[in-house]
């Protein structure tokens, strides 16, 4: 479904929401006006005709190709400027991560049974320890994969088309509360308490990571017309837990016509509001709503899944998260239950996949946690130091978070094809070269290039960085870029770069970013088809 171009008032907040400054667009295209390095073979026809459209008049294109193995340099343009690389960017902190925890790493998130047990009555709290599990089972396959959508629920505010994955939200805390019963314990004379010390909140990152994670920390909302123009929106959500309360006044309006629906939610984002319009027969939209207090929300939760499972807890199940009575340690409080997550590579192929913005910036605080701090901020140097094992020139990269949304972060190509060729010498090659989205086929490129010779044979993450442009009414886009591998023949990989910075779109219609988005994968089908001996 294609969106109407927006309201001037939903172009402010397109402004604020897709994570782009117009301004830093501007100045990165001054930056980045040196002469090209030299390139070592002409450039591919079609590029240059890409490179040419109106989009583009004002913007800075930067190639870069390399074949890992031998070092040969077969495309380079502004190799060594610095370009906003959008979330690009989230190849250095998945990549810091899945070196620092491994990609066989699983989060056991335990719950401790803290006071006396009498019998089937516990006589004292029940300690959930958050361990950064991303998806706590919501998203967890029967096979222990990690599913995933072509556009992520998360984006459902700013990209039309994001879906649901069917997986419960709850599972991982009912798998919890069942164990709790299977433990013996079927009455809690106390209180269920999150223990969310892992680590501190850090408002710097956005969005902001804690230590406890259901469904990425959102509600999700899904409206689906009525049956005919006039009638109430259909409306479902979930997960429900309470004191959340959700209302709609979505009316159906005529075919064809836009819809148009907004959130709003009171303070402590506990009743959530839903208004405006959806087309007759059009498909369901997505919108999402935060959870504000993830500790308090898991706290409930938890309570109720117990109650679910036949245990009875004496506390209120609504209420703040009593922190003041955690213990100093657990020693000497029994496990009662634990979830184990699955491996860290799938948590990784979700955050690459679907450009997972809370998972990237996760990575940060859970690399800061392996040094023993709970300052989220001491991953960087943790991310310093991997990159300098990974042969990564740590000057040609700026990181002010772990997503690629900060308006410090810059790299190199270069740079972006150093940590792509370190992957390639080691035993992971495989399983990470295939957690990047593939052309044609998955994640942020599954709808470009469908039918080119080059699908499935582009491995890359892609990036965007793009606000509105009220003074010209469209879409400034300070970031279009692409990052990985080009399959040039059976089992040989080149590494790549191709992006765009200080790119327009014609009007303010988000396809307009799209269609950018689109140019960026051609151009990568292009080098690939070049590489491999094929127009």
């Amino acid at each position: 479904m294609s969106p109407s171009v927006p309201s001037r008032s939903a172009r402010r907040r397109v402004a604020g929401t897709l994570c782009v400054l117009l301004a830093v667009g501007v100045v990165i295209t001054g930056l980045v006006q040196a002469a090209p390095s030299a390139t070592p073979r002409a450039i591919d026809p079609r590029i240059a005709a890409v490179m040419r459209k109106p989009d583009y008049r004002h913007a800075q294109w930067g190639l870069f190709q390399q074949d890992p193995r031998t070092g040969k340099v077969t495309e380079s343009r502004y190799a060594d400027q610095f370009f906003i690389p959008g979330s690009a960017a989230k190849l250095f902190s998945v990549s810091g991560t899945w070196h620092t925890l491994g990609g066989d790493h699983r989060f056991v998130t335990p719950v401790h049974a803290v006071g006396q047990r009498r019998n089937a009555t516990l006589k004292g709290d029940l300690d959930l320890v958050a361990q950064g599990d991303l998806t706590l089972g919501g998203r967890t396959r029967k096979d222990g994969t990690v599913a995933f959508t072509t556009i992520d629920h998360t984006y459902a505010n700013d990209v039309p088309g994001a879906t649901l994955t069917p997986e419960n939200p709850l599972a991982g805390i009912d798998q919890l509360a069942r164990q709790v019963r299977q433990s013996g314990i079927r009455r809690v004379d106390g209180d269920v308490v999150v223990d969310a010390r892992l680590f501190q909140p850090d408002p710097g990152l956005d969005p902001v990571p804690t230590p406890l994670i259901i469904n990425d920390n959102v509600i999700d909302l899904l409206t689906t017309p009525g049956a005919e123009a006039g009638t109430p929106a259909g409306l479902e959500w979930r997960p429900k837990v309470a004191p959340y309360h959700v209302t709609s006044s979505v009316r159906t309006v005529a075919a064809g016509k836009p819809s148009d629906i907004n959130v709003s939610s009171s303070p402590d984002g506990t009743r959530i509001q839903l208004s405006g319009t959806i087309a007759a027969g059009s498909a369901p939209v997505l919108r999402v709503s935060a959870i504000k207090d993830p500790n308090a929300f898991g706290r409930t939760a938890l309570i109720e899944a117990l109650q679910r499972a036949g245990v009875e807890v004496r506390t209120k199940a609504v209420g703040r998260n009593p922190v003041r009575q955690l213990p100093r340690s657990y020693q000497g409080a029994p496990t009662v239950a634990r979830y184990t997550s699955p491996v860290y590579a799938q948590y990784a192929k979700l955050i690459l996949k679907v450009s997972h913005n809370l998972g990237a910036n996760l990575g940060i605080c859970l690399m800061a946690t392996s040094t023993g701090s709970t300052n989220c901020n001491d991953g960087f140097p943790v991310l310093a130091k991997f990159l300098e094992h990974a042969q990564v020139d740590r000057k040609a990269v700026q990181l002010a978070d772990g997503r690629g949304g900060n308006p410090a972060d810059r790299t190199t190509p270069r740079a972006l094809a150093q940590i792509l060729a370190y992957w390639q010498r080691t035993p992971e090659a495989t399983r990470f070269r295939t957690s990047l989205p593939i052309l044609g086929v998955d994640g942020t490129l599954a709808d470009s290039c469908r039918s080119c010779p080059s699908r499935g044979k582009v491995f890359a993450k892609t990036g965007t960085a793009a606000g509105g442009d009220l003074l010209n009414d469209r879409l400034a886009v300070g970031a279009e870029t692409t990052a990985g591998y080009l399959e040039t023949r059976k089992g040989h990989f080149d590494v790549f770069f191709a992006g765009v910075n200080g790119a327009a779109t014609p009007t303010a219609d988000i396809t307009g970013v799209l269609t950018i988005a689109n140019d960026v994968a051609d151009v990568a089908a292009y080098l690939q088809q070049q590489a491999a001996g094929g127009r």
